[in-house]
């Protein structure tokens, strides 16, 4: 459905997407250091699948209501800001996983990467903006060219991420004994949230 020569395109930008630093690999990079590699690689994939939400939003075509509606926006957007300034309490207040710390059940960091993306408008926005370039009605199904795509962007996505994830949980684990770098991951993790979180409230839909 998607010619060779549009893939040929498209798959270098979105490679460079990926390996861009951006709200959701530091979120990725916080929560390794946060609960571990494993956390780290859900948290990701929960990203991957919330950015596919929004795949399958913008290719409804319901993403244009997000971007002519500034108060629906800014909903989406002020809950984004509280669930990491919630996620920034929690780190600060517990620090980093200890050996003989309860963990969490898996789902925990899938769904907190999840709700990270889904409560971020802009990610939508982006998708209007960038995956169109490469979609052609006379191909096909234009909805189905937006989940081609908005799956190769995931992919390198949960990739890209989940590396980052990796090398930030082994840094954690090897300073978890340590109760005073334990603390000090949590701050860590903690101010990267909050960094995050500011950052949303900040933004501008333009």
């Amino acid at each position: 459905m998607i010619d060779t020569v549009t893939l040929l395109a498209f798959v270098p930008a979105a490679m460079v997407l990926n390996f861009t630093p951006g709200a959701d690999m530091m979120f990725c990079f916080g929560q390794g250091l946060r609960a571990g590699a494993r956390s780290a690689l859900l948290a990701s994939l929960g990203v991957s699948v919330g950015l596919m939400v929004h795949v399958l939003l913008a290719g409804l075509g319901l993403g244009a209501v997000v971007s002519t509606i500034p108060w629906l926006f800014d909903v989406i957007r002020w809950l984004g800001v509280v669930y990491l300034l919630y996620l920034a309490w929690g780190a600060i207040r517990n620090g980093a996983v200890s050996d003989d710390a309860p963990v969490k059940p898996a789902h925990f960091a899938f769904r907190e990467g999840l709700l990270v993306n889904l409560t971020n408008p802009k990610v939508i926005l982006f998708v209007l903006a960038f995956i169109p370039q490469f979609v052609n009605p006379a191909q096909g199904s234009v909805l189905l060219q937006f989940l081609t795509l908005g799956l190769i962007i995931a992919s390198g996505s949960i990739l890209v991420n989940g590396m980052v994830g990796i090398f930030a949980g082994g840094a954690g684990r090897f300073l978890v004994s340590n109760p005073r770098a334990s603390r000090i991951m949590g701050w860590i993790t903690g101010g990267i949230f909050t960094a995050l979180a500011v950052r949303l409230a900040i933004m501008e839909r333009a």
